[in-house]
Formats: C-alpha cells, sequence, structure tokens
C-alpha cells in the first residue's frame, strides 16, 4: 500500500458492507464520493494518493460501476485526477487554485451579506453571535474547519438564495484543505477570530458596505496568505530534491610493505 493511504485500508477486508445493499446506483455513487471527499479533506488521503477502482470497489463492497461515477464525479470538483492508463490520484494542492477559491468566495459572499443584512433579525443576529464565540472557543482544527463554515453561512442565510448558498458552501468545501494548512500558521487562529468579530459587528450595524469590504479582505487575505506558503513550501521542496547528494569518502587506498 502507498503510504500516502495509510489509515484507509483500502485492501484490508470489509467486515460488512459499508452500504446499503438496496442503494440506487446513483446515491451508492455519491456517498461514495463523499467518503473519499472527507478521507481527502481530513489527510488520510494525501495528494498524489492512488486510487484504485478495484481496491476502492472491495472496501466499499460494491461493483466498478458506482465507484468508476464517484471518482467521475470527483474529478469533475477538483479532488482527483484522472490520467489515461494511469488511473485516478488525489488532486494535489495547488497555489494558484487556492487563491483562486479565496477569490471567487470574496465575490459571491460579497453578494450574499449584501443581500441578507436587510433581512437580519434579532434571532439571527444572535445565531451569528453564537456560532462565531463557537468558532472562536473551538481549539480542535477539523471542527474549527466546521465551526467557521457555519458562522459564514449563519452571516448570508437570511438572504434566502438558495443557488447561491449551493455555490458558496461547494467553495467552502473545495477549500476545507487549504484552510487547514492555516493552522501550522503563527497566529493565524487569533487573527481569524477577530476578523469575524468585526465583521459580525458590521451585520449588527446593519453596515451593509463596511461588512462587503470586511468579507473580502478577510477571503483575499487568507487566499494571499496560503498561495504565498504553498509557493514557498513548493520552492523548498524542489530545492531539496535538486541539491547535490553528498559523496561518499573515497576509498582509503594502502600499499603492501
Amino acid at each position: 500500500m502507498n503510504d500516502a493511504t495509510d489509515g484507509f485500508p483500502l485492501d484490508a477486508p470489509v467486515r460488512a458492507p459499508l452500504l446499503p445493499a438496496a442503494a440506487p446506483r446513483e446515491s451508492t455513487s455519491r456517498v461514495i464520493a463523499e467518503a473519499l471527499r472527507e478521507a481527502i479533506i481530513d489527510g488520510t488521503l494525501a495528494p498524489g494518493a492512488p486510487l484504485r477502482q478495484d481496491a476502492l470497489a472491495r472496501h466499499f463492497s460494491v461493483s466498478a460501476i458506482p465507484v468508476r461515477e464517484a471518482l467521475r464525479l470527483l474529478e469533475t470538483e477538483g479532488w482527483a485526477k484522472v490520467a489515461m492508463h494511469k488511473g485516478a490520484t488525489v488532486a494535489p494542492l495547488s497555489a494558484d487554485e487556492a487563491r483562486e477559491i479565496y477569490e471567487i468566495r470574496s465575490a459571491l459572499e460579497s453578494l450574499a451579506i449584501g443581500l441578507a443584512i436587510p433581512k437580519h433579525t434579532a434571532a439571527t443576529l444572535r445565531e451569528c453571535a453564537a456560532l462565531c464565540r463557537a468558532a472562536e472557543r473551538e481549539p480542535d482544527p477539523s471542527l474549527y474547519v466546521a465551526r467557521n463554515a457555519e458562522f459564514h453561512m449563519s452571516l448570508y442565510a437570511p438572504a434566502a438564495r438558495p443557488q447561491l448558498e449551493d455555490l458558496i458552501r461547494v467553495l467552502h468545501r473545495r477549500g476545507e484543505r487549504y484552510l487547514r494548512l492555516k493552522f501550522g500558521l503563527p497566529s493565524y487562529k487569533g487573527e481569524s477570530d477577530n476578523e469575524h468579530s468585526e465583521l459580525l459587528d458590521a451585520v449588527q450595524r446593519r453596515d451593509v458596505p463596511g461588512a462587503q469590504a470586511l468579507v473580502v479582505a478577510h477571503l483575499l487575505g487568507t487566499g494571499d496568505l496560503l498561495h504565498r506558503f504553498l509557493t514557498e513550501r513548493a520552492q523548498a521542496e524542489a530545492a531539496l530534491a535538486n541539491r547535490p547528494k553528498p559523496r561518499g569518502r573515497p576509498p582509503r587506498i594502502t600499499t603492501g610493505s
């Protein structure tokens, strides 16, 4: 098994089917796709890890057809890469993709918050404040990602734009792998929590331009930070790979007496 798949035992025997025996094929493929997304997000399946159809079919106790459909779905969403005659692998992390995700989010979420603010009520604002506090108090990175998304979506919910919300949720999922990287960067969480508090304050004051400016700065700043981090990491890895290997000491030559 490739080291990148440790913790996701695709080759291990499964005691019982993981999916309902009577599940329709379409729902089966979506359940498989969701399970693989989760494994990619939490790092169980690392970038470049192989996604072998036969191993996945054994793991989920299904035929190859729903697995193929799940991989096709993941490819269209950017989670997997499929190469002719080479099969599917987990898509690599990309500095450009990270920045673009947050650029698009900034545009969509600026629109959403502008539509939502006039429709917020005292009850919806209390919910936003509670979710903001929950994210601030959450030390677990995996749970914080969910709290972060819940807080953002609560700000936009009163807009009642389901298609806009769906697009934003898709981008949140696409960005989860990248957001987790920020937890390794110093002072990230404190800065993010402060920006959330400022954003919530603007929403509570019904300051549409101020809230839009804050959400754009918050998201573009995250995208730029991730782009810089991934670019520098790739450069460091390339430099390490190209570093000449030290030569061994030449053999000692002795002469006979």
